[in-house]
Formats: C-alpha cells, sequence, structure tokens
C-alpha cells in the first residue's frame, strides 16, 4: 500500500482523497466529466453516482494534482450545480487507473 501522507517539507508525495458532491450532479454529463479531468491530471481512483443524488469519487495522486482535482469539482461540467462537497483523506488500493463505476 503507498503512503498517502504529503512530505511535510515540501507538500509533495502522494494523497488520497474522497469525495462526495452535492447539487444537481447525475443527469449532467458529471461522472463522464470527472473520468476526463482525473485523467488529465494523471490521477487513478473512481467516481460513481449515489442513490441519494450526490456522486462520489475517490481521487489518488499527487498533492496539487489532488488539490487541483477537487477544485474543479467545485464547478463541475457545463450544466451541472454543486451546492457542496464533503472531503476526507482515503486510503489509495491500488489503483492503476481512473474508472467510473455502477450506482451505489
Amino acid at each position: 500500500m503507498t503512503d498517502t501522507r504529503p512530505d511535510p517539507a515540501t507538500g509533495s508525495g502522494n494523497i488520497a482523497v474522497h469525495a462526495r458532491i452535492e447539487g444537481r450532479v447525475q443527469g449532467v454529463w458529471y461522472r463522464a466529466w470527472t473520468v476526463e479531468q482525473a485523467t488529465k491530471r494523471d490521477l487513478t481512483g473512481w467516481v460513481r453516482n449515489r442513490n441519494d443524488g450526490t456522486v462520489e469519487a475517490v481521487f489518488c495522486g499527487s498533492v496539487d494534482a489532488v488539490r487541483s482535482m477537487v477544485a474543479a469539482c467545485h464547478e463541475g461540467p457545463t450544466h451541472a450545480r454543486v451546492d457542496r462537497i464533503h472531503e476526507e483523506p482515503a486510503l489509495e488500493d491500488g489503483f492503476t487507473s481512473f474508472e467510473k463505476r455502477s450506482t451505489a
């Protein structure tokens, strides 16, 4: 398992974040957009719709790339409306790509 703590001296290293996105985020291409954006940032992890109407994702990668992705998620694709993002640290679980998963 990869150490997900950034180097405190430099802020470098890899981290993993679990995010749950609230708002109008289903039916607006949010998951596909997330896959595109995460892939552009060389992140691994996953994204899926939840039955409660939110979208959840795990982003794993460099500190800067994960922070950039979470910031982008506040905007989302054109027709999305993001009201709130809940973030918490996650354990990287050996992901090799970023994938769209089925609704949970």
